[in-house]
Formats: C-alpha cells, sequence, structure tokens
C-alpha cells in the first residue's frame, strides 16, 4: 500500500502570520493608523445603527437594511483589525489553526453576506422608484425580515462547505502566511493534501454569492435609470435618484475593491500590493459606509441634528 507524503510529516498546530513584516520601520505609523480607522469604523457604524433605533422616521426597509450592514461591518472588521494591531504593535504574530480556520470562516460568510445585502438593497430601491404606488404593499414587515435572515443564513452555510473541507486538510509546513490576516488562497497553499476539490467547490460558492448578485443589482438600476429618464420634471429626476445614491456609491466602492483585490493577477504583482488592495475591503470600505451615508443622506443626516439639538433631561429642569 502506498503511504501518502503527507502522512510522514509532522501536523502543524499553529500559523505565523507575517502582517507588514516587510516594512516594520513603519509599525507605529501603521498601528496608530489603523487604529484610528478601526474606532472610526466601530463609532460610526454604531451611531447608525442607534439613530435608526431611536429615530422612528427612519423605522423603513432601507434603513432596516443599512442597519443589518452596519452590523455586518462592525463584526467584519472586529473579526480582522484587532489581530492585525497584535501582529503589528505586539509582534503576535501565532495563531492556533482553528483559531486561523474560524477567521476565515467569519471573513468569508460576512464578505459574502454584504453582497446578499446590497443585493437586497438595490431590489428595495428598485421597488420604491419604480413601484412606488405598490411598495407599501410588496415590502413589508415580514418581507424585509425574511429577505435580511435569508442572506445571513445563507451565506454562513455556503461557507461552512468550504469550512468543513478546510479543516479536513492536513498542514505539514511551512506554517508562515504572508497576510495580515487568514485568507483562503494563502491557506490552501499551505497544505500539503490536494486541495483541488476544495478550492474548485470554495470558488464556485464565491462566484455565485458575489456575481448573482451583482448581476441582481445591476438589473435593478438599469430599471431605475430608465424610470428615472422618465421622469419629465428636473427635480423629480434629482428627488428620486437622491433616494437611491448613497446606496449605489457603496455598491460601488465594494465592488471595486473587490475587483481591484481579486482580478489584479498574483504572478504580475508583489504580496505587499496584495495586501494594500486587501486594505481596501477590510478596512477602507467599512468605514466609508456610514460616512456616505451621513454625508449623502438626507434623512440620516437630519436624524443626526435632530439628537444633537436635544437637551439633556438633567438640563430642561
Amino acid at each position: 500500500m502506498v503511504i501518502p507524503p503527507w502522512e510522514n510529516q509532522t501536523t502543524i498546530a499553529e500559523f505565523v502570520l507575517r502582517g507588514f513584516s516587510s516594512i516594520r520601520q513603519l509599525n507605529i505609523f501603521l498601528f496608530m493608523t489603523f487604529l484610528v480607522f478601526y474606532i472610526l469604523i466601530v463609532s460610526g457604524n454604531i451611531l447608525i445603527v442607534l439613530l435608526v433605533f431611536f429615530s422612528h422616521h427612519l423605522h423603513t426597509p432601507m434603513y432596516f437594511f443599512l442597519v443589518n450592514l452596519s452590523f455586518l461591518e462592525i463584526w467584519y472588521t472586529s473579526n480582522i483589525v484587532p489581530k492585525m494591531l497584535l501582529i503589528i504593535i505586539a509582534e503576535q504574530k501565532t495563531i492556533s489553526v482553528a483559531g486561523c480556520l474560524a477567521q476565515f470562516y467569519f471573513f468569508g460568510s460576512l464578505a459574502a453576506t454584504e453582497c446578499l445585502l446590497l443585493a437586497v438593497m438595490s431590489y428595495d430601491r428598485y421597488l420604491a422608484i419604480c413601484q412606488p404606488l405598490h411598495y407599501p404593499i410588496l415590502m413589508t414587515g415580514p418581507l424585509c425580515i425574511m429577505l435580511a435572515s435569508s442572506s445571513w443564513l445563507c451565506c454562513f452555510l455556503l461557507t461552512a462547505i468550504t469550512m468543513v473541507l478546510l479543516s479536513r486538510l492536513t498542514f505539514c509546513g511551512p506554517n508562515e502566511i504572508d497576510h495580515f490576516f487568514c485568507d483562503f488562497t494563502p491557506l490552501v497553499h499551505l497544505s500539503c493534501m490536494d486541495t483541488s476539490l476544495t478550492e474548485t467547490i470554495a470558488y464556485a460558492t464565491s462566484s455565485a454569492v458575489t456575481l448573482v448578485p451583482f448581476l441582481l443589482i445591476t438589473a435593478s438600476y438599469s430599471c431605475i435609470l430608465v424610470a428615472i429618464l422618465r421622469i419629465p420634471s428636473g427635480t423629480g429626476r434629482r428627488k428620486a435618484f437622491s433616494t437611491c445614491s448613497s446606496h449605489l456609491t457603496v455598491v460601488t466602492v465594494f465592488y471595486g475593491t473587490l475587483i481591484a483585490t481579486y482580478l489584479v493577477p498574483s504572478a504580475n504583482s508583489s504580496q505587499l500590493l496584495h495586501k494594500g488592495f486587501s486594505l481596501l475591503y477590510t478596512i477602507l470600505t467599512p468605514m466609508f459606509n456610514p460616512i456616505i451615508y451621513s454625508l449623502r443622506n438626507r434623512d440620516i443626516r437630519e436624524a443626526l441634528k435632530m439628537c444633537l439639538s436635544k437637551k439633556p433631561s438633567f438640563l430642561l429642569g
């Protein structure tokens, strides 16, 4: 009987995330920059959640989905950034195999969920602009809950398939991952087993949860654009477009960073450049979302002004 080569090798128990070791002289600068970004991401998205929760005029389907997106961004960055900060400032680069797989699972699940949530939000805008009279009847509370919960459940279950296949792989060394978090590609490259099935299923599921929502978003905004162009008055067109401009900007930024990261051939670009692209969707996109929604959305701006104008109760007496 032929013994597979990995059965004669020692299985590793932990990985080493190299982070930004090639530019170690910038550690303090990188730590302070990423810490400020992380604080802005968490505080900005928490602010949106609180504004929607306490402002009754924001209790609409659009802002219900926005709360889901903000909660996702907090969880998404908290899964990666705290460990990255430890790697940079404290040189705590080791992570257990189980911890690495868990980080990848939440990263993949949340990234996929964001794709579906953006598609759901585009469908909401399509109904609001293209079928305004039927919108309150079609986009009901139970439907909103079903669409949001289905997005979360579907993506977490799909990523679990890849997670199970990854957990069955044997990692024999080397154990260094030249990245600041446990991404799929550098992880499977460290396995000493045949990873073709794992890679095929992973790329199939990731393509499904990115391309299908993208096509739905494109179709929704194509219909929205046609509907807006049919509006006779310029004021009416601007008002209709303003209701979806924030979401369209977020979609453009999100998919733009994904394309910049994964369509750049790794053979023609340095690993440091790939890490830079990865920072776009792990830090910059979650940070821009609350900024975009606060600057380009009149309802959010008005809710924030109302909250800031209210005097604390102890001053009213």
